[in-house]
């Protein structure tokens, strides 16, 4: 009896007479160990589709005995590509006795011609097929589609309003008896918006007194979108004006506002409690109590099959809100107000989910005292420990003098960083380069990075150095098919995620980019011309791929262990189902041509 499982893309974009046609049109047929199943240059006659057994696909250009570039177990499917092009350019060969069901090229052409989904399926980019997998892993409640589909006026707030001659005093007033964090000022050249921060920054700052009218203060460049636009737009307006708030509109009348947090909060009950109590916590203990229950927000974010992407910059926002507020209840004023606290690494980059290690430095004033520095500094460190960020095994905290400096501190260490390339020097300069502000004074990062700049660019034999380290992890396509057991699979990390991370980051020191997430980078290198924009987009949607297998990996095992603090960085193929293997085998392919143009960018076949 044939077994074919129709549940998988792409059988399960047939109808059921096309199912059926499968079913009749099938033959089966045994190949031994070593047995050569196509060949390369060898006519496409069959579609294969693996019942039973493991093959390798392999590159004979890669030498005599043919590189190995790919693995094939139970469910998948090889050969289509050599049906459409007429012959196969790889060979494939059994590596243990397998039974192979075999599809004629004539059926396969049919179905593809009389069904425009199965056909693409075949033909799509690696973008096209993520979003099949996504739209499957929905578990009720909001789908994809709902979330896509949201708009905003089902998520908007009413606008807090005071008029232009309002002074600042009653302001702040105004946000404290409210619980809010903004407010929009009606001002005779049009509506404006003012910020808790906006306030604290001019009665401080800029010495206005208390009686000073917010006309004067007021940012009137809102960011604004129509109550009829769907929610996710206003996200990415959000995101692309890095603001944390957005104006709604009825035509021309304002009509409400659209936070950040409630965007994050507006999928789930369970995120909309975590959200809520975060923006409500008003001691360490309340916000702590908050924090613990975020990894209820990534299940539920999973669960409803909320893309990656905006997943990763959902928790994102919340993992900044809790370390900004912890930063703000533990430091002393005005001294964190004349500092800024940055996060590093993948959380700097916005693609960190569950929580990590911390990795964070301090950015000073130049003029700035402090004298209970060293003491606040393991103070603050102490406190994300116990707000479930563990410490870094690797130092890189605030409590290390080494990550605290003033603006000068932090030139003279990027220069000597620069002149001395080694393990240690090009590392940090990594780190640094991916630094995002999340409390204090936001203009002291935007300096920073113009020095990294400064001193960076144009430095071609540095560049070199850095991006030799995308070759430091092979690519595990030839992994496949031996890995049988969870503590050996795929380290997903090393193998895919850290070349395109790595790559990137270092191709946007090269040309002086400030983004910091790898997809705005990507974007931005796509608009310089530096990389194809296909190419970006396809490493784009390789790189949220790794991260969901790589989340949802280490999901299950905080799940198997709820006392786990470190979950693996590996990926068991043998879990996954066919659609899932072969988009990751496809986002490999991707790793490894993306390394090979970076090592002939950088030369570093000769370095």
């Amino acid at each position: 009896m044939i077994d074919i499982d129709f549940t998988h893309p792409p059988f399960s974009l047939l109808d059921e007479a096309e199912r059926e046609r499968v079913l009749g049109g099938l033959d089966i047929a045994y190949y031994g160990r070593d047995d050569v199943i196509l060949d390369a240059g060898q006519s496409g006659e069959f579609v294969f589709v693996i019942h039973k057994g493991e093959v390798a696909e392999l590159d004979p250009a890669e030498g005599p005995a043919g590189g190995r570039i790919g693995h094939y177990t139970g469910g998948d499917l090889f050969g289509a590509i050599s049906v459409i092009n007429g012959q196969s350019r790889y060979r494939f060969v059994a590596e243990e006795e397998s039974l192979c069901y075999l599809m004629p090229h004539t059926l396969f052409l049919s179905l593809c011609e009389n069904n425009a989904a199965f056909s693409d399926y075949f033909h799509q980019r690696l973008i096209s097929k993520t979003r099949l997998l996504a739209e499957r892993r929905a578990e009720g409640g909001v789908t994809l589609a709902g979330f896509m589909l949201a708009r905003v006026n089902e998520c908007m707030r009413e606008p807090l309003k005071v008029g232009s001659t309002t002074c600042i005093r009653d302001a702040v007033l105004t946000l404290k008896d409210k619980g809010a964090d903004s407010l929009l000022v009606e001002t005779p050249d049009g509506p404006g918006m003012l910020t808790k921060t906006d306030l604290l920054e001019a009665l401080v700052l800029e010495g206005c007194d208390g009686n000073a009218e917010v006309g004067g203060i007021a940012h009137l460049s809102l960011v604004t979108v129509d109550e009829s636009q769907y929610l996710f737009e206003a996200l990415i307006e959000m995101t692309r004006h890095k603001v944390a708030r957005v104006v709604v509109l009825q035509g021309q009348r304002l009509i409400g506002v659209v936070e950040l947090t409630d965007v994050l909060s507006f999928f789930s009950s369970r995120s909309y409690v975590v959200s809520l109590q975060v923006e409500q916590a008003t001691t360490l203990a309340s916000l702590s109590e908050a924090s613990q229950r975020a990894p209820e927000l990534v299940e539920a974010l999973m669960a409803q099959g909320v893309r990656m992407r905006f997943a990763m910059g959902m928790l994102s926002a919340l993992n900044g809100r809790i370390i900004s507020k912890a930063w703000h209840f533990s430091m002393p004023a005005p001294q964190r107000e004349r500092a800024c606290l940055l996060v590093l690494g993948s959380e700097g980059r916005g693609e960190q989910i569950l929580k990590t290690d911390q990795d964070n430095a301090l950015i000073l004033a130049d003029d700035q005292q402090w004298d209970e520095l060293s003491a606040d500094t393991a103070r603050f460190t102490s406190v994300l420990d116990d707000l479930g960020y563990p410490r870094c095994p690797g130092n890189i905290m605030v409590s290390n003098p080494q990550w605290v400096g003033t603006l000068a501190q932090w030139r003279a260490r990027i220069r000597r960083w620069v002149s001395e390339p080694d393990g240690e020097s090009l590392m940090r300069l990594a780190v640094l380069a991916d630094a995002s502000g999340v409390a204090g004074d936001f203009a002291l990062v935007d300096r920073l990075h113009d020095v990294l700049i400064e001193e960076t660019r144009g430095n071609e034999l540095l560049l070199t150095h850095l991006a030799r380290g995308v070759l430091r992890f092979s690519t595990p396509l030839t992994l496949f098919g031996t890995l049988k057991k969870p503590e050996h699979g795929v380290d997903i990390k090393k193998g895919g995620i850290f070349p395109i991370v790595h790559g990137v980051r270092t191709m946007a020191l090269e040309c002086g980019l400030r983004e910091t997430s790898t997809h705005d980078r990507l974007a931005a290198l796509a608009s310089l011309g530096r990389i194809e924009r296909v190419v970006a987009e396809d490493l784009g949607e390789a790189l949220s791929l790794f991260c969901e297998l790589r989340l949802r990996a280490q999901l299950a095992y905080r799940r198997d262990d709820a006392r786990a603090t470190d979950a693996p960085d590996r990926v068991v193929v043998q879990s996954l189902n066919s659609l899932e293997r072969d988009l990751l085998r496809e986002a490999l392919h991707l790793v490894k041509e993306f390394k090979a143009s970076l090592s002939h960018r950088y030369h570093l076949e000769y370095a």
